[in-house]
C-alpha cells in the first residue's frame, strides 16, 4: 500500500497546475459529481475501498462476505463449488464475477484484488489460504486456520514471508472480556495458575459423530461440484451427510469440536497464561461400540465424548517465570466438577474456561466473555486492576483496517497459527486414545508414537498442492 500521505502533495499540484491553464469557457463550467464517487456521509470513496475475493460463500463463509461488506469492501469475486448452499451470498453481489475453483479465480482476478476471505470447510482452508498468500494477497480465514498441523506450520511461515496481512476466524479475541482476562491475570488476581479447564458442549449437536462412513450412494445434487468439493481429500462418493452441514464431524474433512470450538475457548488461557507449544497431550474418547477389528475404532467420524490433557512447561512471559500449566478439554457433553464454591443457580457456562488459582478460581463462557470470580473475595481487587491492553475496533475492522496500511491484527497468523497447533495436537491425540504423546513442535514430531506422525499431514491427491 502506498503512503496516502505522500500522495497528497503532487495530486494537490497537478489539480491546481490543471486549474490555473483552463481556459475560462471551462472554467465557468461544471460538472456534478455523484456523491458515491466522492464519498461523504454514509459514503465510501472507491479510493479507500478494498477490492476482496471470496473462496467459500455459504455458511460462515457467507458471513464473513457480509460483514466485511459492511466495512466498505467491495466483493468483486466470489467462489463456491456449491451454487444452492451460496445462492443468499451471490445475491447480495449481483456484479461479483462467480467462479467454481478458486485456483481459477485466483489466476484471472489477480490484478483486481487486494485480499481473499476464506470460509469452506476445514480441509480446503490450507490449500485456499496458501494459494492467495502466494498471490501476494491479504488473508482472511476461518477457523481453525488449517485441517492437519503441517499445513498450519506451513502456512503461518508463507505469511511471514509474503508479509500480508492476515487473520483467523476468532472473533472472541477482540473481545472486552478476553482483555480482562489477561489483566486479571497477569496482575496476579488468581496467583499461579496451574490447572485449566476447557470445554464445549458442541460435538455431535450440529453433525453427528461416532457413526460409521454411509452406504448409500446418492446423485450428486445438479448444483454441486462434488470433485471440487472433495478438493485434495482421497475420492469418496456424495453424501449429504457430508455437505453441505454435515462435514464437520467426519476426519476426512472436518476437525470435531475441538476444532470448531478450541479456538474460540483455548484462545484465551493460551494467550493470557503465554502457554506456548505442550510437550505432551493424551486423550480419552468414548465411541458408540463400532469398531473396525478387536482393536480399532471407527476413525470415520470423531468420537461421541472426549476428554484431552495437555501439559505445558514452566515459560517466561510478561517478564515472569510462570509454572507448568495441565490444561483438560471435555466435550460430547461432557465438563469439569463446578467449583464447590459455587452455590444456588450459579452455575458453569456450556462452553467455557476455568482458571484454578493458587488464590482463587475464575471462569468465563466462549468467544471472550467476561471473565467471573468464583470468589467474590477478590472482587474489589480484580475492578482495581488497570486497562493496560489496546483495546480493539472489532475482530473484523483491525484486519481490514491493517490491509488498508494500519495495525496489524491481535490474531494474525504469527499467534492464531501456533494457538491452531495446540488445537490440533488434541484432535491427533484422538487417533490413539490412552497414550501419552511426547511432542516435539520444533520438528512437529510424536517422539514416543512413531507411528502417529503420518497424521501431522494427510496426503494430497493428484492435482492439489500446498
Amino acid at each position: 500500500m502506498t503512503d496516502s500521505k505522500k500522495q497528497s502533495v503532487p495530486t494537490q499540484a497537478v489539480n491546481r497546475r490543471a486549474f490555473l491553464s483552463a481556459s475560462a469557457a471551462t472554467a465557468i463550467s461544471f460538472t456534478i459529481v455523484p456523491r458515491h464517487v466522492l464519498g461523504g456521509p454514509g459514503q465510501i470513496p472507491p479510493s479507500e475501498r478494498l477490492n476482496v475475493a471470496g473462496i467459500g460463500c455459504g455458511g460462515m463463509g457467507g458471513g464473513d462476505i457480509a460483514t466485511i461488506t459492511k466495512l466498505g469492501a467491495n466483493y468483486v469475486a466470489l467462489c463456491d463449488v456449491d451454487e444452492s448452499h451460496a445462492s443468499g451470498t451471490f445475491l447480495a453481489h449481483p456484479k461479483a464475477r462467480r467462479y467454481k475453483d478458486f485456483r481459477e479465480m485466483l489466476d484471472k482476478e489477480a490484478k483486481n484484488i487486494d485480499a481473499v476471505s476464506v470460509g469452506t470447510p476445514d480441509h480446503i482452508h490450507a490449500v485456499a489460504a496458501m494459494a492467495a498468500i502466494q498471490a501476494g494477497k491479504h488473508v482472511y480465514v476461518q477457523k481453525p486456520l488449517t485441517h492437519t498441523l503441517y499445513e498450519c506450520r506451513e502456512l503461518t511461515k508463507a505469511a511471514r514471508v509474503a508479509k500480508v496481512m492476515t487473520s483467523m476466524g476468532n472473533q472472541g479475541h477482540a473481545s472486552e472480556g478476553s482483555r480482562r482476562t489477561n489483566e486479571w491475570i497477569q496482575a496476579g488476581i488468581l496467583g499461579e495458575v496451574r490447572e485449566v479447564h476447557v470445554w464445549s458442549d458442541r460435538a455431535g449437536k450440529l453433525w453427528k459423530q461416532g457413526i460409521p462412513r454411509p452406504t448409500a450412494t446418492p446423485a450428486v445434487p445438479a448444483t454441486l461440484d462434488w470433485n471440487l468439493w472433495l478438493g485434495p481429500i482421497k475420492e469418496r462418493p456424495y453424501h449429504p451427510g457430508y455437505a453441505p452441514f454435515g462435514w464437520r464431524g467426519w476426519w476426512d474433512f472436518g476437525t470435531g469440536a475441538l476444532g470448531d470450538m478450541g479456538c474460540h475457548i483455548i484462545d484465551h488461557p493460551v494467550w493470557a497464561l503465554g502457554l506456548g507449544a505442550p510437550t505432551s497431550v493424551e486423550a480419552s474418547t468414548t465411541h458408540d461400540g463400532t469398531v473396525l477389528s478387536d482393536n480399532a475404532i471407527n476413525f470415520e467420524t470423531f468420537p461421541i465424548a472426549a476428554i484431552v490433557t495437555y501439559q505445558f512447561p514452566a515459560r517466561q512471559y510478561g517478564g515472569q517465570t510462570l509454572p507448568p500449566v495441565t490444561m483438560t478439554w471435555y466435550d460430547g457433553g461432557l465438563m469439569p466438577p463446578t467449583p464447590t464454591e459455587m452455590s444456588g443457580d450459579n452455575r458453569l457456562p456450556s462452553n467455557g474456561v476455568l482458571y484454578v488459582g493458587s488464590k482463587g478460581k475464575m471462569f468465563h463462557s466462549s468467544h471472550g466473555g467476561m471473565p467471573q470470580l468464583v470468589s467474590t473475595a477478590l472482587h474489589e481487587q480484580a475492578m482495581s486492576v488497570p486497562k493496560t491492553i489496546d483495546r480493539s475496533p472489532g475482530h473484523y475492522e483491525e484486519w481490514y483496517q491493517a490491509c488498508k496500511g494500519g495495525k496489524t491484527p491481535v490474531d494474525h497468523f504469527e499467534y492464531s497459527g501456533p494457538m491452531t497447533e495446540t488445537v490440533l495436537l488434541g484432535v491427533l491425540a484422538m487417533r490413539s486414545p490412552g497414550t501419552r504423546l511426547e511432542w516435539e513442535s520444533d520438528s512437529l514430531t510424536i517422539t514416543n508414537a512413531p507411528q502417529l506422525n503420518q497424521y501431522v499431514h494427510t496426503e494430497y491427491r493428484k492435482g492439489w498442492t500446498l
